[in-house]
């Protein structure tokens, strides 16, 4: 399990345990928050295509789909 701060989500990097569409390593690039600081949005942007794709920030936490940092 992935420990996050969600104050800290935004530019931090990411590696998919199994890539899809040789689509490896993400980087977080927009986080919204509420008015009480909780996180409702959170937008991975693979870095070799820079495709965006929004995702739940908790599933972040789930080191069998993803990784913190780049491996």
């Amino acid at each position: 399990m992935n420990r996050i701060n969600p104050a800290k989500l935004l530019h931090s990097k990411w590696t998919a345990v199994e890539p899809k569409n040789k689509e490896k390593h993400f980087l977080v690039v927009e986080v919204e928050f509420d008015e009480e600081g909780v996180v409702v949005n959170c937008l991975l942007e693979a870095v070799i295509s820079r495709r965006a794709t929004s995702v739940n920030w908790q599933d972040l936490k789930n080191s069998v789909i993803w990784k913190q940092g780049w491996t």
